[in-house]
């Protein structure tokens, strides 16, 4: 049974490609499971599209709901797919997403910090001219972040839990108890992180998050999914053999994907 959870289309304005091409491309690459779960606006915002080329357009979530279904519908007994969404956490606003979200039958929700601090995870700049210190402060207050969206109740899978490094492969180095108590509480509320192989495409190479946060994530019962994070159809899927043999060397012998809100567990 093969699943991709996490992919994105043209509408988030940094995607190249319709939900089409991705389900095609899922077909293709031998999966019988695909989630569309593409950057949720910024319903807090009064603009209608308040970061183009991040996230769509408020105007098109309904659009792009609709879509998925009857897409859904139209390639039943090929493919199933889902319906998800890549949603920002801002703690200041969860209540407005979680209205927008309970008007629609949603498989899963990621839950994704993009911002920490007001800025952007992946700003390369970001970590000029910290002390120490402060290197700590920040990735403890990116996890704070995580940890607060596991408490929100709002996800099912928290998306690429050490997506910081992407520009700065040292992320990795900054020891902090922190991690730690984000997966004792991500384990507590019963959900999921992605294994996101995106990671290969950024400087820092490779998967989030890396062996060491699965190790601990098994440790403290933490279920795992897999997400290509595609943002052009070719991606779909990928690594999808490599990643499940590498959990099977960690120890992992299940994991997951969301359906109608519920977990479906596949042996590794």
């Amino acid at each position: 049974m093969k699943f991709d959870l996490h992919t994105h289309h043209e509408r988030c304005g940094h995607a190249t490609g319709t939900i089409r091409d991705y389900i095609e491309a899922g077909i293709a690459h031998g999966l019988q499971v695909i989630g569309i779960s593409d950057h949720s606006p910024y319903f807090a915002s009064d603009e209608d599209r308040a970061q183009p080329g991040i996230a769509m357009a408020k105007s098109e979530f309904k659009r792009y709901v609709d879509e998925v279904l009857k897409l859904k519908a139209e390639y039943a007994g090929r493919i199933d797919v889902l319906l998800g969404v890549e949603s920002d956490f801002f703690p200041e606003h969860a209540d407005v997403y979680r209205d927008v979200y309970k008007l629609y039958p949603f498989d899963y929700i990621i839950g994704s910090v993009h911002l920490s601090g007001g800025v952007s995870i992946f700003n390369k700049k970001r970590w000029n001219g910290l002390s120490d210190r402060q290197k700590v402060e920040q990735k403890e207050l990116y996890y704070d972040l995580i940890e607060q969206s596991a408490r929100s109740g709002m996800f099912h899978i928290l998306g690429h839990i050490d997506a910081m490094r992407g520009f700065y492969p040292a992320f990795s180095d900054i020891k902090t108890e922190a991690v730690d108590r984000t997966l004792k509480t991500i384990g507590e509320c019963g959900i999921a992180i992605e294994i996101n192989t995106s990671g290969k495409t950024k400087a820092c190479g490779g998967w989030y998050p890396i062996d060491a946060i699965l190790e601990r994530a098994l440790h403290y019962g933490v279920q795992v999914t897999f997400g290509s994070d595609a943002h052009v159809p070719s991606r779909v899927g990928d690594d999808w053999n490599e990643v499940a043999a590498r959990l099977k060397e960690i120890g992992y012998r299940e994991w997951v994907y969301y359906k109608e809100q519920r977990p479906q567990v596949v042996p590794l």
